[in-house]
């Protein structure tokens, strides 16, 4: 996508291929003298956790196709055409309201301690925010028969050198992991309109000015030009949270139901090789950027007793959802190169990544 004097050309995709940015496009509303319309099937999603780097990226994604309802602990964000209200996912008279209110079609749970490091140092407090407060939506969605969406993560697996399938127990060998299959557990078992996506790692900027996350501490560090190190012993999928967006779109407009599908790229790296192909796509310096190892705090298990690696590695299958939906996962390459495409970046030669492409 080209600017030229202030207006934005769009390129028209190749046959069979789509990117998060063309699907998000498709508008559901209609404006009229600076006011919204909303169509009569205007369907409303409530993202629990809408200040998290997912929750606010979700919203951004969806306000133009959707009506928006995010929930916040302490830090409200600000998105425009949004309705923020302050809710505690361990309150569920705050949760029942939340939902007895606004009656939404799909509640999305992102809400959760995402740093391995931080949910080892605080085991209740990841407890509290992966396990109960999912419990406690999950509960009062079931009572408004409300459709529940859960974003769970590759980490609740132990690491080993294979393509974990969705039919794989869980086995995680850290504090997160087990936080968060806990979650994966109860839903399946207890509610009766679910959708599960366990996800790769996933980036993007969030709306959080006071607590930046890895991503958006990667990138400060390649723009200071100094010499950092990031970790070369765990490797996973890389995915924009627009791709994750997308899908979760696709399949609640599919209305499916009590699912579980794994979401990840063709492809897996640590996190010292995504940073070096981010300053090749980027045109940064990679030379500033060193192979070391990150904190990984553990906990005993049967895979990590059996384990003879030390390289930990998070691959998931993707054959459910690219059969359902008929689609092919993108490569981290394809995925950081939507990412530049999305901040506008300009690079002679640069090729428009493939992204999501449909069969």
């Amino acid at each position: 996508m080209e600017e030229n004097s202030n207006e934005k050309k769009q390129e028209k995709p190749a046959d069979g291929e789509i990117t998060p940015e063309e699907s998000s496009n498709e508008s559901s509303v209609s404006n009229d003298s600076n006011r919204t319309v909303y169509q009569k099937d205007f369907k409303t999603i409530l993202i629990i956790g809408v200040s998290s780097m997912v929750g606010s990226n979700l919203a951004e994604f969806y306000k133009n196709d959707y009506q928006i309802v995010g929930t916040y602990y302490k830090n409200r964000p600000y998105i425009e055409g949004i309705t923020t209200i302050q809710v505690d996912v361990l309150v569920k008279e705050e949760i029942q309201l939340a939902i007895f209110t606004f009656r939404p079609q799909l509640v999305i749970y992102a809400v959760g301690l995402t740093s391995i490091e931080e949910c080892s140092e605080n085991p209740n407090l990841a407890d509290a925010l992966n396990t109960v407060g999912l419990i406690n939506v999950s509960d009062y969605c079931q009572r408004y028969k409300t459709q529940i969406c859960l974003i769970s993560s590759a980490f609740v697996f132990g690491g080993n050198n294979k393509d974990y399938i969705e039919m794989d127990i869980p086995d995680s060998n850290t504090t997160m992991g087990k936080t968060i299959a806990a979650s994966e557990f109860y839903i399946q078992k207890t509610s009766l309109n679910y959708i599960v996506f366990r996800c790769c790692r996933l980036y993007g900027r969030g709306t959080n000015q006071l607590k930046q996350n890895w991503f958006e501490k990667m990138q400060k560090l390649i723009c200071s030009s100094h010499e950092f190190t990031m970790d070369n012993f765990v490797k996973s999928g890389f995915l924009n949270v627009d791709f994750l967006a997308l899908l979760i779109k696709l399949v609640f407009e599919s209305q499916a139901t009590n699912r579980l599908f794994q979401i990840c790229n063709a492809d897996v790296l640590s996190m010292y090789e995504f940073s070096q192909l981010y300053a090749e796509i980027f045109s940064e310096n990679k030379n500033q950027i060193n192979k070391g190892r990150f904190n990984f705090p553990r906990i005993s298990t049967i895979s990590s007793v059996e384990k003879k690696s030390e390289e930990f590695f998070y691959k998931l299958d993707t054959t459910n959802i690219e059969g359902y939906l008929n689609i092919k996962m993108p490569s981290i390459e394809d995925s950081l190169k939507y990412t530049f495409q999305k901040f506008n970046g300009a690079k002679k030669g640069f090729q428009k990544g493939k992204g999501v492409t449909f069969i």
